[in-house]
């Protein structure tokens, strides 16, 4: 447990021990079996001092600040959970949602470690919110990502004013581009970000943002097949037609888009083969939310762009989600439970090293 400890800050630190050594376990503390002279006890008797100077030092973890974009004209203001590299002490934070309280550890406005970094934006689901990626927001700060999550106006949580209503749709990625506006110029990070290495993940109503923002268009005629008879305010708009002449907005700023079980089937195929950025594109098997596996599917057909295309084995479509403190688990378990067999934290895992993999590789 010391010598984790001791390993955990060294690695945070990108300090590198030059000792050589072997190791036993003993009840769960590893202590080194010999050590060569007066060398190596120096460097234990060290360790061993820095080990007892953390035990009692709050840890670290990535850097957390919320800001907000104001407003523009008729588009609203627009609330953001910033990310990013820190060396600051954690404390608890608490976030409200429609379902309880959502706590998370994250250094509250402690200063950014590092320069020139690339910036990650996070767009959640239908009714979502900046928290809900967080243990991927948390693992791309640690890995030096600026990460900028956001709360769709109208469509989230706290604010399902619009999430009935077409305009979302057209919004959408307009959000993430006035949300890159502000992280790359107003915000109180904008002179550690390189404005040239700019990602996107997003889920779900999220992913359908990230594919629009980097090229793809709404097809009103697939939307109206997908809504098919639903009775719904969102589809009886799609069927009058008075939206046909709305456009949405690209980005082409964004480099490289992760993308995970996106509403794709209101998207026009043709647009879809004409984007040009690199994609990760995962799918859930078992789907959910109005998301079918067979479109994602047939979206991985549609790219034609360099990607790649994993669909989770046994997942659903909130398995992206991560995982629910306890109290909200109980709340919301179509949300938060998982089928048998399914490790949602060892899925999470692997997600965010993938993610992590794959914007090193294009940002």
């Amino acid at each position: 447990m010391f010598i984790g400890a001791a390993n955990d800050f060294i690695r945070r630190s990108d300090l590198k021990l030059a000792l050589t050594m072997h190791l036993h376990r003993f009840n769960n503390v590893r202590l080194p079996l010999r050590v060569v002279g007066w060398l190596g006890l120096a460097a234990m008797v060290c360790l061993l001092f820095l080990v007892l100077v953390l035990s009692h030092t709050p840890a670290s973890a990535a850097g957390l600040r919320l800001a907000q974009v104001p407003a523009s004209g008729k588009y609203p203001a627009i609330d953001v959970a910033i990310w990013y590299p820190s060396d600051g002490a954690t404390h608890a934070l608490t976030f409200e949602t429609t379902v309880g309280p959502f706590t998370i550890e994250a250094a509250k406005d402690a200063a950014v470690r590092g320069l020139r970094l690339p910036l990650i934006v996070i767009s959640h689901g239908q009714g979502g919110s900046f928290v809900v990626h967080h243990d991927t927001a948390e693992q791309l700060a640690d890995a030096g990502f600026v990460v900028a999550a956001i709360n769709h106006p109208g469509d989230t949580s706290l604010d399902k004013s619009r999430t009935d209503d077409i305009s979302v749709f057209f919004e959408r990625s307009l959000d993430v581009k006035r949300v890159i506006d502000f992280m790359t110029g107003a915000s109180s990070l904008a002179s550690v970000i390189d404005a040239n290495r700019i990602g996107f993940y997003g889920l779900s109503r999220g992913g359908y943002t990230g594919l629009v923002a980097i090229g793809a268009e709404l097809d009103s005629a697939r939307f109206l097949d997908f809504c098919g008879d639903w009775a719904s305010h969102l589809c009886d708009q799609v069927r009058s037609g008075r939206y046909s002449n709305e456009t949405v907005v690209h980005d082409p700023r964004i480099k490289a888009a992760a993308i995970s079980d996106p509403l794709a089937a209101v998207l026009a195929p043709q647009s879809i083969g004409k984007i040009k950025v690199p994609v990760q594109l995962w799918a859930s098997e078992l789907g959910g939310s109005g998301v079918d596996p067979k479109s994602l599917a047939e979206l991985d057909a549609e790219l034609k762009t360099p990607h790649t295309f994993d669909a989770v084995a046994n997942s659903h479509h909130f398995s992206f989600i991560a995982v629910c403190p306890p109290d909200i688990a109980k709340l919301a378990p179509q949300v938060c439970n998982d089928a048998p067999g399914f490790d949602r934290a060892a899925f999470h895992e692997r997600l965010n090293h993938r993610l992590i993999d794959f914007f090193r590789a294009y940002l």
